[in-house]
Order: structure tokens, then sequence, then C-alpha cells
């Protein structure tokens, strides 16, 4: 959320000290090779980095590797220090796991390690392989891993619904929100599906069964474009904290942010539905805003219980909720908002008062779009339920 009540052409205190805080930091530093599904080049891709930085003159070493029988991945293993890996007995087999112990230990400048959504096996330290990660990192170890978009926590409905299939191994966002970089392997669904029939992938009998069913191009596009987007995300947070701990104005050309401006009007409702169809549209984020002024103390409760519904509204549409203290202008409350939260679309109800009232009291609607800039003004009448979704700059009335 954006901070308030500070100078906007002051630097954010607190994205300075995050900052600063990276700067100073003794714990390792991870980087995610994320990708769409299996088979798109997430290992190699990872022990082709490995193997320039050991050619640097970096001490890198492997933890643990899945080549899953792959030619050519096997073949860059060459020139690495590995770990053996720790056999744990279970159910009258050993099952083989990375040794962390071994790896901690050995203390590496960077550790590979592949598969981050693994669960271990039952009597290791961690059930997951993503927190014998997170202790190599406090360690002060450099960290390479790879993860399939499926993996994700809170894609994990989303996935489930594209391909039907309900994925149990999951990583935590905020893991993958503390790593120091994240690089999309991307790769063309024809050409993942020409891997998997010729064999690089899985093996001719998995292979076939994988194409009939997760490995269609609808559910390969679809996991794609999750993995783009996730990524996208992520840059347009950094791009924000950036702008704070510069002091620099936005909107700043990222991604779309929509925010919707709700007050007493009982139209409100309508208004934010509109917003989310709006951000729906753009794959935006949007935050519904209520800027409490000085006629906020004579509000009827009923007038109250609008506000708040249409701020409950939001939160259960997936939308954030803020209420704000505002000054004199309610008009500047909401583009300083804006700006700070790099908004580029601003929503807002056509009033229903009439020209009079406007030409004595003033209007926030002809405020916000005089003096708006780069941020589009959206002006909604009515419930906002029919009607197509205006363009992504200038005014809609």
């Amino acid at each position: 959320m954006p901070e308030t009540g500070r100078d906007p052409n002051r630097p954010s205190p607190d994205a300075l000290l995050d900052a600063a805080r990276r700067e100073a930091r003794t714990r390792g530093r991870l980087k995610v090779f994320l990708g769409a599904a299996p088979g798109v080049g997430k290992t190699y891709e990872m022990l082709m980095i490995g193997r320039a930085r050991l050619k640097a003159g970096a001490d890198v070493v492997v933890g643990v590797v899945e080549t899953h029988g792959r030619a050519e991945t096997e073949a860059l293993l060459d020139g690495f220090a590995v770990i053996p890996r720790r056999s744990v007995p279970y159910h009258g087999t050993l099952l083989q796991e990375m040794d962390l112990d071994a790896l901690l230990a050995r203390r590496p400048e960077i550790a590979l390690v592949d598969e981050l959504a693994h669960t271990n096996a039952p009597g290791s330290r961690h059930p997951k392989r993503y927190q014998d990660v997170e202790e190599l990192l406090d360690a002060g170890i450099d960290v390479l891993t790879t993860l399939n978009i499926q993996h994700v926590e809170s894609l994990n409905d989303v996935v489930a619904a594209i391909t039907r299939i309900r994925v149990r191994e999951t990583v935590p966002d905020g893991l993958l929100d503390r790593a120091d970089d994240i690089e999309v392997i991307d790769l063309n669904p024809d050409d993942l599906i020409q891997r998997l029939k010729d064999g690089k992938v899985y093996v001719p009998d998995h292979a076939e069964r994988a194409l009939s069913h997760y490995f269609s191009r609808g559910n390969l596009t679809a996991l794609r474009e999750l993995a783009l987007r996730r990524t996208a995300d992520r840059v347009d947070d950094e791009l924000l904290s950036h702008m704070r701990a510069n002091a620099i104005a936005g909107p700043w050309a990222a991604g779309e942010r929509v925010l919707v401006c709700v007050n007493e009007d009982p139209r409100g409702a309508g208004l934010v539905r509109y917003a989310k169809r709006l951000a729906d549209r753009l794959h935006a984020p949007w935050t519904a805003l209520f800027i409490e002024g000085a006629r906020s103390a004579a509000f009827s409760e009923t007038q109250r219980d609008r506000i708040a519904e249409a701020l409950r509204l939001a939160d259960r549409l997936g939308g954030d909720a803020v209420t704000l203290p505002g000054g004199r202008r309610i008009a500047d409350d909401i583009l300083a908002y804006a700006r700070s939260a790099n908004v580029n679309h601003i929503v807002v109800g056509k009033a229903a008062r009439s020209w009079a009232f406007e030409l004595v009291h003033g209007s926030v609607v002809h405020d916000l779009v005089r003096r708006s800039g780069t941020i589009g003004v959206h002006v909604v009448p009515g419930e906002a339920a029919p009607g197509a979704i205006p363009a992504r700059r200038g005014v809609a009335t």
C-alpha cells in the first residue's frame, strides 16, 4: 500500500530501508529459473549459468540436479563438484535426497538445487526442498534453482482449473517475492510438444499420456501466459519500489493499475463492479479508495453503510480496499495516491448533482479530468452495468 502523509518529491523511507537491507545483507542470493511446464529447459539453463560462474572462478557445486536421463543435460554436469546424495530408508527402500548438512559443511559460493517444489523423504530435517534452500540462503550460500509455474502456491487453483489436475507440491509466493532474480525459461508450446514426441522430456509411453492430458496445446499456452504474467507482476513491483526510493513521480509505463473512487453515493457497488471488469480486461491489480473528507462527519448511518459495503465488495472481488484521510481538495488526494501507487486508470462516477451545485461547490470529477495528466479517467454513469470498457487512455464519458 502506498505511503500517505509524506512529500511525494522525497524518497520513501521504507523503500530506502529495504534497499539498504538488500545491499547490506549476509543472506545468500536466490535465482529462480521459472517455466510453464517440465521440459522447457530450466535445468539446462541453470547448469549453463552455473558453468559460466564456474569458469569465472566462482566455487559452484551441485546440491541436486535431476537430469531425467536427458543426455544433453547430463553432459553439462562434467566439471562440477557434486555433493553425493543422502540415502533415507523408507518402507524397505532407500530414497536419495540432497544432503543438506554436507552442502552446509562444504559451504560453496553457489549451490545448484533443482526442483524447488520437491517433497523430501519422511525423516528429513525439512519436509520440503524449498525449506532446505532457505537454510542455505540463511548460511550465506547463493542458490540457483528451478520451478514450474504450477507449483506456485497462489496459482494452485488457477492451474487446477486449466489442467484439471491438482498439484500437491507448492512453494509459498513469499519465497518467490524474496528472490533476487526470476528468469522465465520460455518455450513455444509447439516446440515443447515436439520435444515430447522426440522423447526428450519423458520416455515414450509417459510422453504419449502427457500429450493427451497435461501437455495439450491449450494447457501449455495458458500455463505459459501465467509464467510470463507472474514475472511481469514481479518486475512491476520492483519498478514501483525503485520509484518510491528515488522520489520519481508516477505513473511510469509499467503494468496497468486501476483505482476506483467510492463515496456515499448509492451507485458505489456498480462502480466497484465496473472497476473489476476493467481490471480483468487489462489483467491488472486494482484498488477501491475512499477519501474521508470534511463532509464525512455529517454522513448518515445509511451513507456510511454504503461506503463500507462498496469497500467490502472490492475486497470480495479480489481488489484492495483503502480508506485515507483527506485534505481540502479530494481530487488532489486521489491523484496523490494514484501517482504514488503508479495507477494509470481512475474510475469515478458521474456526479448526480445539478450544474448549479457544481458551480458553487466544485466538482471532483472535473478536477480529476483536468489535472490527471497521463492517467486515464473513466467517468461512469449510472450503475455501470452495461456498455463496453472504454479506451485505456483519455476520458470516458
